[in-house]
């Protein structure tokens, strides 16, 4: 068997930052075409409503992904700092735990989706003529969670033993397949697609969108199951070795409730801000459900390298090497103040562009050009504040990763919607979302600083005690 954990402690920084962030980033750019795939070809049916209805459903849908961070994420920062401590039979109970605990959370949050779908997606944002639209995406998004659950959590999980590429192969074959499957069953036969009428196609519009995310997730899921009977893992699917006992319950929850936090908070700012666009029609919310689809390249890039690097992190402070491990942090901001300023200037000179490349509607564009450029406002620097949130995570500092959670998204993001939205109506709404990413970035710095504080004189106070 391969010993992936080589590269938390023997490889030079860049090249393990590399070797674990590269993987990650380009399971986050398929990850992006593909979640560009379902807005793109429902715009290919040139129906706004459509696009609306994806855009409404998105939350809950983000909603299944926040239980799969919660699981995934907490058992991976769990698993890379129990490795670093050298308890490697440990890990083994962490993600039997994460994995079954996961499933029946997803089933049981299916379940009353699919109960009551229609008066939660009007609680969300749907109009009268986006509702039966989104019914059916939401429909199919529930019946098919376990799977999305169990594909992210797991694709995090094998990350915590430094298996970065099998977690990326794994993710972007299920996202492949969806791709391939979208315009198939969005689409209709004899409907025009990039200036060639289709000879085949199932014509389910949002439905078939969401059908397409869920077969590519069954196919990533059993891809990962191939790959712990194959015995490449030195995790455990085993049932025999779930238990919440030992402080399981709590290592893995401290850290992965903020992460899923974070998603459960990205789908109420989502709620929120549908509402608020609502009063300015449905354009205006496609036009954002396609801002916030374009802005994703460089978030998800930005992500993709902090992900990356958190077990990392995790295992370098479990074997209490800060030094390795400031290194490495400070190696991944620089990288993702490069990707982000790249990204932003190429987005600055053709907005309009990509946003006309989602859908044919003048009145969508024009909304979304101001809005993708607000988006884009704090890219450069964005990317510093997943860095530090991420290596919170791998250092188990739950209180931290909280906090810039709640703020983006939540503390700081939500009272800005409500106060710019009546200062300035419209615009004050396209803005808060980077008003509150600058306030977190300052914020991060200053809490990673007190952090790294905190760990310097712990580490004199140990050589003192050794003295």
């Amino acid at each position: 068997m391969k010993d992936n954990t080589l590269v938390f402690s023997d490889y030079k920084i860049p090249k393990a930052v590399a070797t674990l962030a590269l993987p990650s980033m380009l399971g986050m750019l398929i990850n992006i075409v593909y979640n560009l795939a379902d807005t793109f070809f429902v715009g290919q049916t040139g129906d706004a409503n459509q696009v609306s209805a994806v855009s409404v459903a998105m939350p809950l849908f983000l909603f299944f992904l926040a239980i799969g961070n919660l699981f995934g994420v907490g058992g991976c920062a769990f698993i890379s700092r129990s490795l670093g401590e050298g308890k490697r039979d440990k890990i083994k109970t962490i993600s039997s735990f994460c994995i079954y605990t996961g499933i029946a959370v997803s089933i049981a949050f299916a379940i009353l989706f699919l109960l009551f779908r229609r008066p939660v997606l009007y609680l969300v944002g749907a109009s009268d003529a986006s509702i039966g639209f989104a019914s059916d995406y939401l429909f199919w998004v529930a019946l098919g969670a376990p799977f999305i659950v169990s594909s992210i959590m797991t694709g995090n999980l094998i990350r915590g033993e430094g298996a970065a590429k099998q977690s990326m192969l794994g993710m972007v074959i299920g996202q492949l397949v969806n791709i391939v499957l979208d315009p198939i069953f969005i689409l209709g036969s004899g409907d025009s697609l990039f200036g060639f009428t289709l000879p085949f196609g199932l014509g389910k519009g949002v439905a078939g969108a969401a059908i397409a995310t869920v077969l590519g997730n069954i196919v990533s899921v059993l891809y990962f199951l191939s790959y712990f009977l194959r015995g490449k893992s030195i995790l455990s699917i085993t049932p025999s070795r779930f238990s919440a006992k030992g402080g399981i319950l709590k290592g893995v929850i401290s850290v992965g409730a903020p992460a899923a936090l974070n998603n459960l908070l990205m789908s109420l700012s989502n709620i929120v801000i549908n509402m608020f666009l609502s009063h300015y029609g449905d354009e205006a919310i496609a036009a954002m459900g396609v801002a916030m689809k374009a802005n994703m390249l460089v978030v998800m890039l930005q992500l993709g390298l902090a992900q990356g690097i958190q077990p990392l992190v995790g295992y370098c402070y479990g074997a209490k090497n800060y030094t390795r491990m400031k290194k490495s942090i400070r190696f991944s901001m620089l990288c993702n103040i490069a990707i982000g300023a790249t990204v932003t200037v190429i987005y600055i000179f053709a907005r309009r562009q990509v946003i006309g490349s989602f859908i044919e509607n003048e009145k969508v564009i024009e909304y979304g050009v101001k809005m993708l450029t607000a988006l884009m406002s704090s890219g450069a620097l964005l990317g510093v504040m997943f860095i530090i949130n991420f290596s919170f995570q791998g250092m188990g500092k739950g209180f931290q990763s909280l906090f810039l959670a709640v703020g983006r998204q939540g503390l700081i993001y939500l009272p800005l919607l409500f106060i710019m939205d009546n200062i300035i109506g419209l615009e004050g709404l396209i803005w808060a979302q980077p008003a509150a990413d600058f306030v977190c970035i300052i914020a991060s710095l200053i809490m990673y600083k007190t952090v790294l504080n905190k760990l310097e004189r712990s580490k004199l106070g140990e050589r003192y005690e050794q003295q």
